[in-house]
């Protein structure tokens, strides 16, 4: 439905789209969204005012007061040891020094352990209080500042030391014991040459990894403290830090009010102790080969499934192959592995960026991703790159609907260049440190290879491997999650495929200029494309059963359930201010996805699904493709209103499509923001709420095995601005119209494909 539909507001600059009377008004009857926007030109400029400068000491009081502050610093730290030498010995031109008494020197030593760098205030404050001069209170302070760096940097000199003669004689005990080293057969001297090739080949091995290990420990030495060499055992449950992770609002904006309160396990997860970082080292590593050899490895590893599509993990032989790991399964979980490859159109230098930069990340993989934060970096890499890059991490799991629940992580993500051309990332969960009750996913090692190829291309091998407990899944979805295609390797992957390729769109400079309504201009395109990635972005954050979310039922029985919440928008200028309601359903089709994508994505049919369209005309005005399939594109739509005295309306609207799924997702848009929009302006200042429709298969096996088209799971969602006041209660009426709004909604989708079906 429309994105940004208002239900009687109370400001009376932003007109309802619901009539007096209750009924539902067209888009045309409203001349457009109203943005709110902060008016740059009005207040907000404070004056300023010219910095007050004293004038008063001379050049030589100056120097005269730095002599003195000198004296007196020293004095501060030497006042128990008598007159210097200098005292006792005549001098031909006696210079005056002022020592500041005992008082004075205590009450800035103890103003100095609170505030080290005082301002001007306070060190007026503080020369009024002593009877001193401000400039003596702040060269006493800079004199201080010095005197305790140095002796900082001279016990840090002693730690050095002695840490170097550690390692020193610990080098020479190793010397000596290869030295005296003896054959196992004959008790005398060996040499490398008398080893076995076996024996060598695991020497060199166990060199190759210790060295992995010890640059690691290097690097994190600053937060570790000392040389990773004995790994001790996992430290005891710490009582969690609160971790502050944007939740309730938009699209992890903080602040946002729901109904009731959300029990958020994201938020009670604390960063790693000191004591936790050399297992979180030492982990990373254990993940990282075991990941890269899941990822090459065959059969009895790896079976192929009865259709020849998808791998199958022999369980029993995971266990024997990998016997460490991070433990035994819980009771209750049950285990999902899946492995996926595939060419990408992206070089693999940028691939490693997207995969070590949260943000990126979690935009890019939007539709997975619901919310994701880094907790500690322990290493940021080496040679200006991530290579070596350690990074704790937490995360949250979705399937675009509110009935599947989502998959939180606790997790450290390692990355390592094992070639010129080949790196790998992997994730392992971290949840051994912090056990928590309601933990219901734990990630073995799991990530990709990804391998540089020939033109920018790269090929990506992805090994997803989580034992979960899936109990919450409501019906529906069971079967899609059995499959293992609602959270699995071939998901990631294809979602990476179809961005990649939207990224490629988005740097094409080869834009055919025939084709009617292609947007041409590159700085239009790049803007539109980041308009409609936010407008994404912000769907798939509030379409899940997330724990920052409260989801109400408010009617229906089983998967008809209508769920809503309310969240607010202030102070952001992507979004309208005020109270917004978001509304999701799901529910099953018996029609293929890809029938129901091009249903609801082809303008031409849009009025039979689209009840604000009001029986208006649908035009496409513009268009950006961006991937190989002809649903992968953004447009730019005109609802004509069928009433010549209600104003047009432009719909901003991105479909893309995959193996996986769909999506559908629009928000109508002012005429005037997006003429700047389409001159390459910056969109960030478009006000949006997105609505729209998520396409999933039901999971369902097909004659050859693989998930077949023969049913959709199609979650519908709105998003709907009922009060452009923040602070406004909502109406139950409100609730009532949003509720009746999803359902006809629903029904006429119903109707209109089991037309096309019989």
């Amino acid at each position: 439905m429309l994105a940004g539909i208002m239900i009687p507001a109370r400001d009376h600059m932003m007109p309802s789209m619901i009539g007096s009377n209750g009924n539902l008004a067209a888009y045309g009857s409203t001349s457009g969204l109203s943005l709110s926007q902060p008016n740059l030109m009005d207040g907000g400029h404070h004056q300023l005012h010219p910095l007050e400068m004293a004038q008063n000491n001379s050049e030589g009081d100056l120097a005269r007061l730095r002599d003195e502050e000198f004296d007196s610093t020293k004095s501060g730290s030497e006042n128990q040891e008598g007159a210097s030498g200098d005292d006792q010995e005549p001098r031909q031109k006696k210079k005056r020094y002022h020592r500041h008494t005992q008082h004075q020197i205590q009450e800035m030593e103890a103003f100095f352990k609170e505030c080290p760098h005082p301002d001007d205030k306070q060190r007026k404050e503080l020369s009024r209080q002593l009877g001193l001069e401000p400039l003596q209170v702040k060269f006493w302070f800079q004199n201080k500042r010095t005197q305790m760096k140095t002796q900082h940097e001279r016990h840090e000199n002693t730690q050095l030391r002695a840490e170097n003669e550690k390692l020193r004689a610990d080098n020479m005990r190793y010397r000596e014991a290869l030295s005296n080293a003896s054959c196992p057969n004959c008790g005398g001297p060996t040499a490398i040459g008398e080893m076995s090739f076996d024996e060598h080949h695991m020497r060199l091995e166990n060199a190759r990894l210790r060295e992995e290990i010890d640059r690691i420990s290097a690097i994190a030495a600053k937060y570790v403290g000392k040389p990773v060499v004995n790994y001790p055992i996992l430290s005891s449950p710490m009582a969690p830090r609160p971790l502050e992770l944007g939740v309730g609002g938009f699209g992890g904006q903080p602040g946002g009010e729901m109904f009731g309160g959300a029990g958020d396990l994201l938020k009670s997860i604390s960063g790693p102790t000191e004591a936790d970082k050399p297992m979180i080292i030492e982990l990373a590593v254990a993940a990282m080969e075991e990941m890269v050899r899941m990822s090459q490895l065959g059969e009895p590893l790896w079976t192929v499934s009865l259709d020849g599509a998808t791998d199958v993990l022999n369980e029993d032989e995971y266990i024997r192959t990998f016997p460490r790991g991070i433990g035994p399964k819980p009771s209750g979980f049950k285990s999902e592995a899946s492995r996926e490859n595939a060419v990408v159109i992206m070089n693999h230098i940028n691939l490693v960026e997207i995969l070590m930069d949260v943000n990126q990340w979690s935009n890019v993989f939007s539709g997975i991703v619901s919310r994701a934060a880094t907790l500690e970096v322990l290493s940021t890499g080496v040679a200006g790159n991530y290579n070596g890059a350690l990074q704790v991490m937490t995360a949250e799991f979705q399937v675009p609907s509110p009935l599947v629940p989502t998959r939180e992580s606790y997790f450290v993500r390692y990355c390592k260049q094992h070639a010129d051309s080949t790196w790998a990332v992997v994730d392992v969960s971290l949840d051994n440190l912090r056990p928590s009750p309601t933990a219901r996913c734990r990630r073995r090692p799991s990530g990709c290879v990804i391998q540089e190829m020939p033109n920018g291309y790269s090929k990506v091998v992805w090994v997803e491997h989580v034992e979960v407990d899936d109990r919450g899944v409501h019906s529906l979805y069971k079967q899609l999650v059995n499959s293992g295609h609602a959270f699995g390797a071939k998901r990631w992957v294809a979602t990476l495929d179809r961005q990649c390729e939207r990224l490629a769109s988005a740097m094409a400079t080869n834009i055919p200029t025939g084709e009617v309504g292609v947007i041409t201009s590159q700085e239009g395109r790049k803007s539109m494309l980041k308009l409609a990635e936010r407008m994404v972005i912000s769907f798939c954050a509030g379409v899940s059963a997330s724990t920052a979310h409260t989801w109400t039922t408010l009617s229906g029985t089983g998967a008809d359930d209508v769920r809503v919440m309310t969240r607010k928008s202030v102070d952001d200028p992507g979004r309208p201010p005020g109270i917004v309601l978001s509304a999701a359903t799901s529910f099953w089709l018996p029609v293929p996805p890809k029938r129901v994508f091009d249903f609801l994505r082809d303008e031409n049919s849009r009025s039979e699904w689209d009840i604000l369209s009001n029986g208006g005309v649908v035009q496409e005005m513009a268009h950006i493709a961006n991937g190989r399939d002809t649903g992968n594109c953004v447009s730019l739509l005109r609802v004509n209103s069928a009433n010549s005295s209600q104003s047009n309306m432009l719909i901003l609207q991105e479909s893309c499509t995959d193996s996986t799924g769909s999506f559908v997702i629009y928000a109508p848009v002012d005429i005037v923001a997006m003429n700047v929009v389409l001159n390459g302006g910056d969109p960030d200042y478009v006000a949006l709420l997105p609505s729209g429709f998520a396409i999933l298969p039901d999971g369902s096996a097909a004659p050859g095995g693989e998930v077949g088209p023969s049913g959709s799971l199609l979650t519908v969602a709105f998003q709907i601005l009922v009060d452009s006041v923040p602070t406004a209660k909502l109406s139950l009426g409100s609730v009532a119209t949003v509720n009746s709004l999803i359902a006809c909604t629903v029904e006429r989708i119903r109707a209109s494909l089991s037309c096309e079906t019989a």
